[in-house]
């Protein structure tokens, strides 16, 4: 019953599509402004959130979007009632209690608000919810086997709300659903007979919801659905399929992912319906944007030059003293990701080499299959004066490894999005990365950072070897890093294209 994450070979070059559409995301588009009334009700639909519980970019996204959203709509927003969101408000108030349906077990929705007057929704049912672990999983790994009722649950909690029926005192306009655990909500619409518009945004198409057909009774999903016109995807019950199929329309987290997700290198099987909502134009790509907190980063006023350069090798020394490294005059780079190979941590290994025989140094934090940690670590061992790991992540330490290192490496083999790399820019950390997805969209090769277009470890040595040769003539180096620091990658102009989206989906 677990979730599949669909698998596809990489490719060993840049498709043509990441090269021909990123001029076009360069230029940027106009600035819209949305024609979405203030008084437009929008429920926002996660199975995570940075304030309660997060395992990845989505709960970062879910966290800042919807305060961000606050200033153009009325928007709340659903999670499961999970246990950390319980420990957090023991006391929310309980709106409704709500019946079973199907094998779906019955629910109550409590509400509150966070201190800054956030309204949320916990979906309360403590049989799927209440456990240890992420949203999706033990923290030992793997997924919970009932993830399929877990996250319909949530899909028609989402439906019902929308229906009225959970709270007779808000009922959304339109619904903002996110990847496969709430992607069988605008199912569950068009099942109940409503015309409210759904936005489905995917983060990663990769991880897709599966299950056997058998699943559908229980799920309450109608056996008509159950076609290549609804959630049949090569014989199985597909969550994201769902979604899209069913959606008044689909957005991703950056423009070029949206165009290689029409193509059979990264569709992962959907290409040909996404390519048909691309057509129509009901499918958008739009960059996400980071917290707010990494726009502060220094203090004071007047960050010149030297100021800054004082602030970087502040934070360099403090690192390395961290990871018992000793003082050096090269390069630090980074690796600050989980150590799995979407994240290309085979390449970045490879290109060790050539960052220790230039006089650089490694420091990588993270965790994930344990071949990679394993080989990581053996990487240490080798290099002991030159090469640091951890095997774990803490986000304090994470952001004073932005802050310390001069370069980040960053060889995806896909990336919907990606924060890191406009994490690492702000912080005055150039990233070095493949072309591909969202970092196209957010580093300009050889301004703010190094792309390379062939995916081996010899495309990426040949981009740390520009890197290097950058941080050696200092001049080009300190031009490059005020250029990425100077860069915003804020949720203000993401936001407003989000309520563009609504209002088409509201008009149509």
């Amino acid at each position: 019953m677990a979730e599949t994450l669909v698998q596809f070979e990489p490719v060993p070059a840049t498709s043509g599509h990441a090269l021909t559409y990123a001029a076009v995301v360069k230029e940027g588009a106009p600035e819209i402004g949305a024609a979405l009334p203030a008084t437009t009700r929008l429920l926002f639909v996660t199975s995570e959130m940075g304030d309660f519980i997060k395992a990845g970019g989505l709960g970062e996204v879910s966290s800042a979007l919807p305060r961000q959203l606050r200033q153009l709509c009325d928007v709340r927003v659903l999670i499961p009632g999970f246990r950390q969101v319980r420990a957090a408000r023991p006391n929310m108030d309980i709106v409704s209690t709500m019946p079973r349906t199907a094998s779906l077990p019955p629910w109550s929705l409590g509400r509150f608000s966070t201190a800054d007057g956030l309204t949320i929704y916990a979906l309360l049912c403590d049989e799927l919810y209440d456990r240890e672990g992420s949203p999706y999983g033990p923290y030992s790994g793997g997924d919970f086997p009932d993830n399929d009722i877990r996250f319909a649950r949530l899909s028609l909690a989402a439906a019902e709300l929308a229906a009225g029926e959970a709270d007779p005192n808000w009922k959304p306009d339109i619904l903002h659903v996110n990847d496969w655990p709430s992607a069988l909500a605008p199912g569950y619409l068009r099942w109940k007979g409503l015309t409210t518009p759904s936005i489905l945004t995917i983060h990663n198409l990769a991880y897709q919801g599966l299950y056997q057909p058998a699943r559908l009774a229980p799920l309450g999903i109608p056996d008509l659905a159950f076609s290549v016109n609804g959630t049949e995807f090569h014989g199985k019950i597909s969550f994201l399929k769902t979604g899209i199929f069913y959606g008044s329309h689909v957005t991703t987290v950056s423009e070029t992912y949206a165009h290689e997700i029409t193509t059979a290198e990264h569709g992962c099987g959907l290409e040909g319906l996404l390519k048909t909502r691309m057509d129509e134009g009901r499918l958008t790509g739009i960059v996400n944007g980071i917290d707010d907190s990494w726009n502060a980063l220094i203090t004071g006023e007047n960050l010149d030059s030297r100021r800054v350069r004082q602030w970087k090798q502040q934070n360099a020394a403090d690192i390395r003293k961290t990871f018992d490294l000793p003082t050096s005059n090269g390069p630090l780079f980074s690796i600050i990701s989980r150590l799995v190979h979407q994240k290309g941590i085979d390449l970045s290994i490879e290109a060790a080499e050539t960052i220790v025989g230039n006089g650089g140094q490694l420091v990588v934090t993270g965790r994930g299959e344990p071949r990679l940690e394993d080989a990581i670590e053996r990487l240490a061992r080798r290099h002991p004066r030159a090469v640091a790991a951890r095997i774990g992540f803490d986000d304090a330490e994470a952001r004073r490894l932005f802050a310390a290192s001069d370069f980040l490496l960053m060889p995806s083999r896909f990336e919907p999005c990606g924060l890191s790399q406009m994490y690492a820019q702000r912080s005055g950390a150039l990233p070095i990365a493949y072309r591909t997805g969202g970092l196209v969209d957010t580093i300009e090769d050889g301004r703010s950072g190094f792309l390379f277009s062939t995916l081996t470890s010899a495309g990426l040595t040949s981009a740390v070897s520009r890197a290097i040769e950058a941080f050696r003539s200092k001049r080009m180096f300190r031009t490059m890093r005020e250029h990425a620091m100077a860069k915003r990658f804020d949720w203000s102009r993401p936001s407003h294209r989000y309520a563009d989206v609504y209002a088409r989906a509201l008009a149509a």
